[in-house]
């Protein structure tokens, strides 16, 4: 296999497991210096196109970097960062491709090399900011709602989790939905660059009755723990805590508390719901979930990358041979220290050229317990224990779930009584509609989330939250009248 194809492929199997690009190396200069979102155009034959890489600190000192390419749909492509000194090296593997360079006018620029298959050229980075006009919709505009900042404890992981609820205006009490985040350290508006998907969401539902709770991650932002070592299972806990803190809330209906996950937090949503009651939410939307297992997911997104990269049949069935190899090291070998010496030996055989360095941090990753516990999960086996009503959405443009997961989920939740699927054409794994479709704000388009899907979840929602109420009252006359006169009430 081409050497570009195999680092493609080997980064890919490790930040597909991860999602997130953490920097190895402990940092030599400041977390502040590349905190943010650099930007500048890539000359290539025939125009440019225009790259975007995300740099977030993260409470470890580590940091989460990503890189976009709007014109190519690339969203969220994982990026490893490197510093010595001055020098700061980008390498998107996943893409071939790698830029070197130094920090330059004050910090303000990256001016380097870009090097991929078949190019290298010079480039500008320019250290962006958010743009004036949504810095100045977010911090000035007052919501027609509560906003209070707010910290819960996790008493099962010893932890404290911090983040944002929002309630409507009135007395309540109301039905309230908890977020769940995707794979990968993300902050409570799980924020993609200008576009924060749970900030939008949590809006669109708190100004139409719903109150809602989101969160930042283990390690991000406010909140305690550890990330990089928190496994699906861990999560669930938060998940759990969360509920826990909206039942204790006045305005709250303790009846009427669901969870919202997308993605890994959508598993993590239907793992919380297949516990028994009262741990159990009322409800629980599924927002690009996988409901397969791990080791599947992986395979089915390693062949859409080999795919996307210009693989052949016959480079497509190495890599996944490769990949079933590395599998089945990490699964038959418990020893952490072992498991990494050997994953480490065969990432190396395979690319001469990875910094030994690289491949044992890789190898680090791999056999994380995140990683151990996501190659054996299955949430199939705990499908069928779930009874409250569930709403699943899936994209149609979605490139890391594809929309045949529906009917995964579907056949997995098939003894559920309450269960609606929904196809969103169009709709991508961040819930965004085509961009020709964004929203106008001072001459440019900016990202939003599918308003069909918003007032689906809305309405979905409402429904069942109007249902349960209408059940509970027909409970109640039943226990006070019997069920003759609660026969003539309903008539």
């Amino acid at each position: 296999m081409h050497k570009h194809l195999y680092r493609a492929f080997l980064t890919y199997f490790f930040l597909s497991i991860s999602l997130l690009a953490i920097a190895e190396r402990k940092q030599t200069i400041e977390a502040a210096a590349l905190s943010g979102q650099w930007k500048g155009p890539l000359k290539v034959p025939g125009g440019s196109l225009d790259l975007v890489i995300t740099v977030v600190p993260l409470t470890n000192g580590t940091f989460y970097a990503a890189l976009d390419v709007p014109q190519q749909k690339i969203s969220r492509m994982p990026v490893e960062v490197q510093l010595q000194g001055d020098e700061v090296t980008f390498r998107i593997e996943q893409a071939g491709s790698r830029f070197t360079g130094k920090l330059a006018a004050g910090g303000k620029q990256l001016t380097g090399t870009w090097q991929q298959p078949g190019l290298t050229t010079a480039i500008v980075l320019q250290h962006a900011v958010a743009s004036a006009p949504m810095a100045k919709r977010l911090t000035r505009l007052t919501p027609p709602y509560r906003e209070d900042e707010i910290v819960f404890p996790n008493t099962v992981a010893k932890l404290r989790l911090s983040g944002t609820l929002t309630v409507p205006a009135g007395p309540g009490p109301f039905p309230a939905v908890a977020l769940l985040s995707d794979t990968g350290p993300q902050d409570r508006d799980a924020a993609l660059q200008e576009y924060r998907m749970f900030g939008m969401l949590a809006d669109f539902l708190t100004r139409r009755g719903i109150a809602v709770l989101r969160f930042d991650d283990r390690g991000v932002g406010k909140s305690g723990g550890t990330y990089a070592s928190t496994t699906t299972a861990d999560f669930v806990t938060d998940a759990q805590a969360a509920m826990a803190f909206l039942r204790s809330r006045n305005l709250i209906d303790p009846q009427h508390i669901g969870l919202i996950g997308h993605g890994e937090g959508a598993n993590v949503a239907l793992l919380a719901a297949a516990q028994p009651q009262p741990q159990a939410p009322a409800f629980v939307i599924s927002l690009a979930g996988y409901g397969q297992p791990g080791r599947d997911v992986l395979v089915r997104q390693q062949v859409e990358i080999m795919r996307l990269i210009g693989a052949d049949a016959a480079q497509v069935k190495a890599a996944l041979d490769l990949h079933e190899r590395m599998v089945d090291i990490i699964r038959q070998t418990p020893n952490d220290a072992q498991a990494r010496g050997k994953v480490a030996g065969i990432i190396r055989l395979n690319n001469m050229d990875i910094d030994p360095t690289m491949a044992r941090a890789r190898a680090a990753q791999l056999t994380s317990p995140w990683s151990r516990y996501f190659l054996d999960f299955d949430p199939t086996l705990k499908l069928a224990e779930v009874q409250c009503p569930v709403l699943v959405l899936n994209g149609t443009a979605d490139l890391q779930v594809g929309v045949q997961n529906l009917a995964i989920l579907q056949k997995g939740l098939k003894n559920n009584r309450d269960l609606t699927a929904r196809k969103l054409t169009g709709v991508n794994h961040w819930f965004q509609p085509p961009s020709s479709e964004w929203p106008l704000v001072n001459g440019q388009q900016q990202p939003a989330f599918s308003p069909k899907a918003l007032e689906t979840m809305r309405s979905w929602i409402v429904a069942r939250s109007a249902k349960s109420k209408a059940t509970s009252a027909a409970k109640i006359r039943s226990t006070l009248f019997g069920s003759k006169d609660t026969q003539k009430i309903s008539q």
